[in-house]
């Protein structure tokens, strides 16, 4: 059998040794066509090439035979099975695996799509169930903490100002950490709204707050890299884009200081962005409209994180001694 292997991109897919030319071919019309026609962004397509690479690794070794396009048109149920189940057995998550199975699909609908391959086990495999699960918004005390400590861990002033923006963004703004890092300089608000690039290049309006806006420009000035305005607004010591692992690693530090949760990560202020305008009378529609959630039920679970909190004051209030 070949050695497992674990490819992390689709550059490495054609260097697994059992792969045929036939799939290499499929895996760069499956990108082309995510790039293009799909307009993915550069996390999604990173994500996929990963998740399909896991499972064109497991089966040039699971099946011991170059593994090409008809191969994969023919395989069985059990085939996928086999696949989940040794995911399973190295300790990824039902939420994990699911996206995978998911990324699995989508090569296969464009093989059939594109090359008229079809393979209809791989629908009938069913995906993990995943518990349901609302988000985890910090309180508003909180939030508010977050924004007024994350500058106290870092040595220089320009990084402090750096992290209270993009913080002041994700929370003040509801971005997600990509968007907030993928902004360039000439994207910086000059009014009371700006435009933001979001999930499969949809652009979208928010407004921006005084203070939000305030946060940015004293960044701005302190920075000592100079910023083009077709160039990363948020940059790291060397100048380069900002990687989301340092605002990762800056609220790690701040959990541990304010004692938050484990659930209290970047992300998180952008749920408790939503929550609290839910909180105070926000329209949902409008709430859509400003996390930029193509389906308004994403949205609406935020409805069940704002009667959560209702029932945990009431519980509070009125527990019975």
């Amino acid at each position: 059998m070949a050695e497992k292997t674990s490819p992390s991109s689709f550059a490495e897919l054609s260097r697994l040794p059992l792969v045929g030319a036939s799939v290499i071919d499929l895996l760069a019309g499956w990108r082309r066509y995510l790039e293009t026609e799909r307009r993915v962004s550069p996390h999604t397509l990173d994500a996929y090439g990963r998740d399909v690479g896991a499972f064109i690794a497991f089966l040039s070794d699971y099946k011991g035979t170059v593994i090409e396009t008809g191969g994969l048109a023919a395989l069985e149920v059990r085939d996928f099975r086999a696949f989940l189940a040794a995911k399973r057995g190295d300790g990824l998550s039902p939420q994990s695996t699911a996206r995978i199975l998911s990324s699995i699909r989508n090569l296969f609908r464009f093989m059939a799509r594109a090359h008229g391959l079809e393979n209809d086990a791989v629908e009938a495999v069913q995906s993990p169930k995943i518990p349901h699960r609302v988000p985890r918004p910090l309180s508003e005390e909180a939030a508010r903490s977050v924004v007024e400590i994350i500058p106290d861990f870092s040595d220089e002033d320009w990084i402090a100002a750096r992290d209270v923006a993009v913080i002041s963004l994700l929370y003040g703004a509801g971005l997600r950490i990509g968007e907030a890092l993928g902004l360039n300089a000439g994207d910086v608000p000059e009014g009371d709204t700006m435009r933001v690039l979001g999930k499969r290049n949809k652009e979208r309006i928010v407004p921006v707050l005084p203070t939000v806006r305030e946060a940015i420009q004293t960044y701005i000035a302190l920075c000592p890299h100079a910023l083009a305005s077709d160039g990363p607004l948020f940059v790291g010591k060397r100048g380069g884009r900002l990687n989301p692992r340092m605002i990762q690693a800056a609220m790690q530090k701040v959990r541990a200081a304010l004692a938050l949760p484990e659930s209290a990560t970047p992300h998180a202020l952008r749920h408790s962005f939503a929550t609290h305008l839910l909180s105070r009378g926000g329209d949902l529609r409008t709430i859509q409209e400003l996390l930029g959630h193509s389906d308004l039920k994403a949205t609406q679970i935020y409805t069940e994180v704002d009667s959560a909190r209702l029932r945990d004051v009431y519980d509070r209030a009125f527990k019975r001694r």
